[in-house]
């Protein structure tokens, strides 16, 4: 089933080649002026230069050639040369009427539908998920579902860091703090204890701890290095302490993801790739990439296309050690070996898009990946306090991801209470649907390049273009659907018979066109705008229809039938974007 713009364009397209003009000036929008027609093509203005006739001339032989066309209940050709076009209400009727009976809403997987490697949530081992974390998560979340939703392969990989100096700093800080641990003793050569010498909580203050002594105490940084190294080097002791960090810490962000309702499909990081390291060097040594540049071993990637300079890439240090560039494109190697992708996409902070770009070129020219493999970067903004400045605790300090969804939670839970709208036992659960609601569409509503500045009260109001008011236009549609009792099918739809229930069909019919928008330009925020104009279209439609007290039954079947498909809209897109309805708000 093509998109409903897709079948216009297709007609005009027609109309076009009949006239002896190219079918590519058959493009059709959505109006601009939609109290003067529903759909609109401008092409016959562009038209008009190739073949030098005037604009309206050509506007006018199209529309002659569309002559009664099933499809438009009107068509119009108006100075300097617009088509202007309205669906008629019977061929909208039996769109959506084709949409309903779709398991997918008549949303078609993407023909070119491939394998994709989605990086995105990139934690550090030790350290708690704060709200910085809380936008890769959401965003890639989102961006998984939505490939997925178009027939794509996708593999959420997490990439955690989880290997470096942090390790050596944890581990040195341990040494002192608790020196009669085995792990020490090199001397040992029993079995390792099977529990932990630490909890999650412990290992969140010993490593700012650590991390705030070495810069005053070098002797202490020293051992951190060499405990590094140590580490690095498949030290027995080292190697045990740092599976118990890794262990420990993974368990901690599975179950912070889970509250946040976040999944990965892989849960590798920067120590899976080490091994892949010499094979990447060679591979790249090979291709002649490589330069000396002080000591270190660099890629130069600036091309004379370039408006700004672009840095070579560095690979290792002067010192021997390797970076996060080198850590990525071996990641790759594997990554290639491992699932054979046709697209990387990676989710991070924008103030890293040179490092992608570095990365990107080098594994291009390295031949890394194949010439037809394509590499992105979605550089997301920051989410900003009301001051305008990265979202800070009331103290100032970095709040924890677990504490704003509970700060959140306990929000949305009064303005419950206050109504009284839901039983005790339900609350619980209805809190947490809106509250991830709240949390997630005030995100992704935004452009993800986009700083945004997260405002609770807003996003959590019941009015206005925020997530809870999604819900509550999908728990009012169920309440509905409960009274009116009966069985409903598509067949029951039938054409409209008042503006409002046109323009409600009119933004249901749009569903596809919004999903590959948001689908082709990773972009949620597009799901965002177009489930709340349906929302603000499905409200006005029940304020101005009685569809309880209508009294022709088959007119209020119909009325049954489109509210549920609008149900139905509505959760597939709420679930591409990470959350749900409640049963009662």
């Amino acid at each position: 089933m093509n998109t409903i713009v897709e079948k216009i364009t297709e007609q005009l397209q027609n109309a076009f080649a009949e006239c002896g003009y190219d079918r590519k000036y058959a493009k059709v929008s959505l109006s601009n002026r939609p109290d003067l027609c529903e759909y609109q093509c401008n092409g016959a203005l562009a038209a008009a230069k190739k073949y030098h006739k005037a604009p309206i001339q050509i506007a006018n032989a199209v529309l002659e050639a569309l002559g009664e066309n099933e499809m438009f209940a009107s068509a119009e050709a108006v100075m300097p040369g617009f088509l202007n076009l309205k669906i008629s209400d019977e061929y909208l009727a039996a769109y959506l009427r084709g949409m309903d009976a779709d398991a997918h809403y008549g949303v078609q997987n993407d023909p070119d539908a491939c394998t994709i490697v989605l990086d995105y949530g990139g934690p550090n081992v030790a350290k708690p998920l704060h709200v910085g974390h809380l936008r890769s998560a959401i965003i890639g979340e989102s961006l998984k579902r939505i490939y997925r939703f178009f027939g794509n392969h996708v593999i959420g990989d997490i990439h955690l860091g989880d290997w470096g100096l942090q390790m050596g700093l944890i581990m040195a800080q341990l040494q002192d703090e608790k020196p009669g641990l085995p792990y020490f003793d090199p001397d040992f050569t029993g079995e390792y204890p099977a529990e932990a010498p630490f909890t999650i909580s412990e290992l969140e203050r010993i490593y700012p701890a650590a991390s705030a002594r070495s810069k005053e105490d070098e002797a202490f940084a020293a051992r951190a290095h060499e405990e590094t190294f140590r580490l690095q080097h498949g030290e027995r002791g080292e190697r045990a302490l740092w599976q118990h960090i890794l262990r420990v810490s993974v368990e901690d962000l599975k179950r912070n993801y889970d509250n946040l309702g976040v999944s990965f499909d892989v849960w590798l990081g920067e120590s899976d790739a080490q091994k892949y390291i010499p094979q990447m060097l060679e591979t790249v040594k090979a291709k002649g990439l490589c330069v000396e540049s002080e000591g270190a071993l660099v890629v130069p990637v600036q091309e004379e296309t370039d408006a700004k300079e672009v840095p070579p890439c560095i690979l290792v240090k002067s010192d021997g050690a390797t970076l996060y560039a080198t850590t990525d494109l071996a990641t790759i190697v594997q990554r290639e070996q491992d699932y054979h992708p046709k697209k990387y996409m990676y989710l991070t902070d924008k103030r890293q898009n040179l490092h992608f770009e570095q990365i990107f070129r080098v594994a291009k020219k390295a031949g890394l990946v194949g010439p037809e493999t394509a590499l992105g970067h979605i550089g997301f903004g920051t989410m900003n306090g009301k001051d305008g400045k990265p979202f800070k605790t009331r103290a100032g300090g970095v709040m924890r991801l677990e504490t704003l969804i509970a700060d959140v939670t306990d929000y949305v839970t009064s303005k419950i209470k206050e109504n009284q709208t839901v039983s005790d036992d339900e609350l619980p659960q209805t809190a947490k649907c809106i509250a991830m609601a709240a949390l997630k569409y005030g995100d992704l509503s935004n452009m993800p390049t986009k700083d945004y500045v997260f405002d609770l009260d807003r996003f959590s109001s019941f009015e206005g273009n925020t997530g809870p008011y999604i819900l509550y236009t999908i728990v009012r549609i169920k309440s509905i659907l409960a009274k009116y009792g009966k069985p409903v099918s598509p067949a029951q739809l039938l054409s409209a018979c008042s503006a409002e229930q046109k323009q409600l069909m009119l933004v249901l019919s749009r569903m596809a066109d919004a999903l590959w928008s948001a689908y082709r330009d990773s972009a949620p925020n597009t799901i965002c705008a177009y489930i709340y104009e349906l929302a603000t279209a499905a409200n006005k439609f029940y304020h101005d229809v009685k569809i309880l007290t209508e009294p022709d039954p088959a007119r209020q079947a119909s009325y049954a039938a489109l509210i549920d498909l609008t149900r139905g809209v509505l959760e597939t897109c709420i679930d591409l974007l990470g959350f749900s309805a409640p049963e009662r708000m």
